[in-house]
Formats: C-alpha cells, sequence, structure tokens
C-alpha cells in the first residue's frame, strides 16, 4: 500500500515531460520520461530516475485519442486495466474510465472546467504564465463507478517552473485498485496537460 498524500512533479522545462512520483515521507515511487514527438502515446514507468528498473507500460491503442484507450501492463505484459477518455463527454469537462476486464471500475472527472481554461489561457501569456501555476488549481476527483463513491483526488498546487499535483485518498482502496487508480491518474494528467 502507498503511503498517501503522493506528490506528482512535472518538470515544465525539459524536451521531453518528466514525472517524478513521490509519497509523503518522499521517497521516490516512480518516474516518468514522456517520448515527445510520438504519434501513438507510450509510456514506461520506471522504479528511479535513473531509468533502470522498468516497472509499467502504458500504451495507446490507437493515434487519434478522441476515445482512445490506454492499456496499463506490468512490465512481464500482464494487463492491470485500461484508462478511457469519454471522447466528447472529455472536450469540455475531463471525463475518464478505468477498467479491469473490460468492466468500469472507477470513473475520473474534473471538478471545475473553468479553472483548467483560465489556466490554460494564462499560462501561454508570456510573463502571466508564469504565475499562472500559483493562481488556478484544476482538481480531478477518483469515483467508484458503481455508487460514485470517492476514492482519490488529484489538485494541482502552487509551483514556479514545474507543474506540482498532490494526489490524496479519499476512500478505501486494496493494493490492486491502488496500483491501476494511481497509474491511471498519472496517464490522465500528462493527457491533460498535454492539452492545456
Amino acid at each position: 500500500m502507498m503511503n498517501f498524500p503522493l506528490e506528482l512533479r512535472f518538470k515544465l522545462i525539459a524536451l521531453n515531460p518528466q514525472v517524478f512520483v513521490t509519497d509523503a515521507a518522499g521517497a521516490l515511487i516512480c518516474y516518468v520520461r514522456q517520448q515527445a514527438f510520438k504519434l501513438k502515446e507510450a509510456v514506461t514507468v520506471f522504479s528511479d530516475a535513473a531509468q533502470t528498473v522498468p516497472l509499467y507500460t502504458i500504451k495507446a491503442d490507437r493515434v487519434l485519442d478522441l476515445s482512445a484507450q490506454y492499456h496499463i501492463a506490468d512490465v512481464a505484459g500482464a494487463p492491470l486495466g485500461t484508462l478511457q477518455r469519454r471522447g466528447l463527454r472529455s472536450l469540455w469537462r475531463a471525463h475518464y474510465e478505468i477498467q479491469h476486464g473490460g468492466q468500469p471500475v472507477f470513473v475520473v472527472r474534473e471538478e471545475n472546467p473553468w479553472i483548467k481554461v483560465v489556466d490554460g489561457v494564462l499560462g501561454e501569456i508570456p510573463v502571466l504564465g508564469l504565475l499562472s501555476g500559483y493562481l488556478f488549481h484544476p482538481a480531478y476527483r477518483v469515483s467508484r463507478a458503481a455508487g460514485d463513491v470517492p476514492v482519490l483526488r488529484a489538485v494541482k498546487r502552487p509551483a514556479f517552473l514545474e507543474g506540482r499535483y498532490t494526489l490524496e485518498q479519499t476512500g478505501a482502496l486494496d493494493d490492486g485498485e491502488e496500483r491501476l487508480a494511481v497509474l491511471s491518474v498519472l496517464m490522465m494528467l500528462l493527457l491533460e496537460r498535454s492539452r492545456g
């Protein structure tokens, strides 16, 4: 079981986006270095920043990602589940399903889409873009598909020259659910950051 809250730090000044995930004690849980300029999204999650021990892979099933599925597997190739953007529903407010065995287990929804819009617009203005990371904080809620019971919440935190999110546990999860949900949120944040 993970030691929540987790902190996800996205390095902004890098050719390839990098994510460091640490637990409440500051220990590195995993590291991701996303490949730039890939047509079909594929991410490898490592246990260390030197990228010596791969843990998981996350691969898109298609190039166009309006309703793409992202297959999450361990390093041996055993499937853990999938993350799927809910197509047109995600254009305004981020909406994803986390599935296991083809069945929805969790739903990820953006809490307030206006915050992401303002954060994205101000982030593109040269001087104001440096301050937008301190002013606007998009949040995402992960709930069980059955019963809409919240289990995780990801919130953008104030940061300078990096993106920083806190992932808090708000409900009970077993070890397998926890791993699938955290990896799905990690991929969802990579996708949402690329959307603006």
